[in-house]
């Protein structure tokens, strides 16, 4: 994983190494669907998560196209300057293009579907340029309902002053259909649509009671 306090410009190798950390976070997802569409909740292990675990969350969904983190790491507190967890997921996304937002949402829930994202937050006062990705994964609550959905942000470049909102530059969603086979990770189909702290260790998740 990139610190924050990198530049944008840091080369190939740690964008390759976010892309193999971004592989292992799904492909845990794929073994814990057992042969089942949508995995449940309680199968997600943080252990296996490890490298992204201050980039993940799990998120709830509460309405059509809007949920909010039940769970978030503190990269996502990073961006945001304070506790994340609570917050709709929308408050991430530049307020143009939270309507679109809504709509993969309402797809990943619906679908169900894997919804990956590239985002970019544009240069501002205090604020370096920054680039990231979302990928959500849908999962089953205790209930059987697909309401859930375990998910990563990972941001490229320094953070400097939060709030850091994206928009979207580019949007892909695979819709799952039926069973899938154990650990195996099927490529997205694309839709073309509209860093952490220094040396800190703080690599954790908080969740919501």
């Amino acid at each position: 994983m990139q610190d924050h306090e990198e530049g944008i410009g840091t080369g190939g190798v740690e964008d390759a190494q976010t892309e193999a950390n971004l592989r292992a976070f799904r492909a845990h997802w794929e073994a814990c669907r057992d042969g089942q569409a949508v995995p449940r909740r309680a199968a997600i292990d943080p252990r296996e998560i490890t490298p992204l675990i201050s980039n993940a969350f799990i998120a709830e969904r509460v309405a059509p196209g809007v949920v909010r983190l039940r769970v978030a790491g503190l990269h996502l507190a990073d961006l945001m300057g304070m506790e994340a967890r609570g917050m709709p997921l929308g408050s991430f996304i530049a307020p143009d293009d939270r309507e679109s937002f809504a709509r993969h949402l309402v797809d990943l829930f619906d679908g169900p579907a894997i919804l990956r994202m590239t985002l970019r937050s544009p240069r501002t006062l205090g604020r370096p340029a920054l680039s990231g990705t979302l990928m959500m994964l849908p999962l089953r609550s205790d209930l059987g309902d697909v309401s859930r959905a375990l998910g990563c942000l990972v941001s490229r470049g320094r953070i400097g002053r939060p709030v850091r909102r994206f928009e979207i530059a580019r949007s892909e969603t695979l819709p799952l259909s039926g069973a899938a086979p154990v650990g195996r990770a099927r490529p997205l189909q694309a839709i073309t649509g509209g860093a952490r702290g220094g040396a800190r260790s703080r690599a954790q998740l908080r969740v919501v009671t």
